[in-house]
């Protein structure tokens, strides 16, 4: 008889699996059976959990979400004040780990795909309210709620932005200058504001 935890295995196994051959291909065009050999399982076992290959690639979408989720919420414990939290999201957002070569397709497909399926689209609204909200909970401290919003709509832009110039060209500046130019925008609205 099979373990009871062998099915969690086998979801986890093939969800890295389908980030690993999205990684190398560089787009959605995988095959199950592709997923499948790669997490020593067959395609219908693959299809027997997840169903399509679709919901395969949702799922891995979800632990990718989720994994940057994780790294914003260990950053944030040790955050202190509103500026440091805002810090602890912007770092998150352009750390090591987010530029590995199948999360940065993972992303990239996400991004076209959601273009194309509303389970994806309603995904990656999740991901942008979630970034959205956690930025306009803390700009809420230093500014008034229209600026609050205005602000965060322009740091998501940033992020969002140069994590895509990250991923497809070779002639932008490292992470470390990025993250930095993310954070000068935040404080030119402090200068503007007069609250240096």
């Amino acid at each position: 008889m099979a373990s009871k935890g062998m099915p969690i295995l086998r979801r986890k196994a093939l969800i890295s699996a389908t980030i690993a051959e999205i990684g190398e291909a560089g787009t959605l065009d995988v095959t199950v059976s592709q997923i499948a050999k790669r997490a020593g399982m067959s395609s219908a076992l693959a299809h027997h959990y997840f169903g399509s290959k679709d919901k395969i690639f949702l799922a891995a979408m979800r632990h990718v979400l989720e994994t940057f989720r994780l790294s914003v919420a260990q950053r944030l414990e040790t955050a202190k004040g509103p500026r440091e939290r805002i810090d602890a999201i912007i770092d998150a957002s352009f750390e090591e780990s987010q530029f590995e070569r199948e999360i940065v397709a993972a992303w990239l497909a996400f991004y076209v795909r959601a273009l194309q399926s509303k389970d994806t689209r309603r995904l990656l609204q999740v991901y942008a309210r979630r970034l959205h909200s956690n930025l306009v909970f803390n700009l809420r401290q230093l500014f008034d709620d229209a600026t609050a919003q205005a602000v965060a709509q322009g740091l998501a832009s940033l992020i969002d932005g140069f994590y895509i110039r990250h991923a497809l060209q070779d002639d932008v500046p490292d992470r470390g200058a990025t993250r930095d130019m993310v954070r000068d925008y935040l404080d030119l609205w402090l200068e503007r504001k007069g609250r240096t």
